[in-house]
């Protein structure tokens, strides 16, 4: 049984990935990335899921669609070389299954209360993006807002306004 990176974060939320397995790749943590999901689970993740929680009045589990990715994980994914889910600062969150709390209000939540590296709007519409991307790093985090479009088939970032 792996242990547990907060109170409502298991080690096998932030390394799941249905593409790891189908490919075979061990999709797990060095020590120095473990310890970057371990501060980011303290700095943002049971922080954001209190928040949360308390604006619905009921205990209100986080959607963690994505977190750790290994070099060959992120590589068969495409993932930028740069991309914080492979130093473990990294997790992708989707809210979109409840009725009063989508991901454009976890968006706001995150860029009002929160400290954090890079906060992005991850596709959607203007309304609400389909996922919230967030990082954070132990030093100099530079609360980056940004938002994540498609034009011509090719994601461009761009600054969120």
């Amino acid at each position: 049984m792996n242990p547990r990176i907060s109170e409502h974060l298991s080690y096998d939320e932030i390394c799941k990935s249905q593409t790891a397995i189908r490919n075979g790749i061990d999709n797990s943590p060095n020590k120095e990335q473990l310890e970057n999901i371990i501060l980011f689970a303290e700095k943002v993740f049971e922080p954001l899921r209190k928040i949360v929680s308390t604006e619905r009045g009921k205990d209100t589990p986080l959607h963690v669609s994505s977190c750790f990715r290994c070099e060959a994980l992120n590589n068969i994914v495409k993932g930028s070389s740069a991309s914080q889910h492979c130093s473990g600062q990294a997790m992708d969150i989707d809210m979109d299954n409840y009725d009063d709390y989508n991901n454009a209000r976890l968006f706001n939540t995150i860029k009002d209360r929160l400290d954090f590296d890079q906060l992005i709007w991850e596709f959607g519409n203007n309304e609400n993006p389909e996922w919230v991307h967030v990082s954070y790093k132990k030093d100099g985090n530079r609360k980056k807002l940004t938002k994540a479009i498609t034009e011509n088939g090719v994601t461009r970032y761009i600054p969120y306004q």
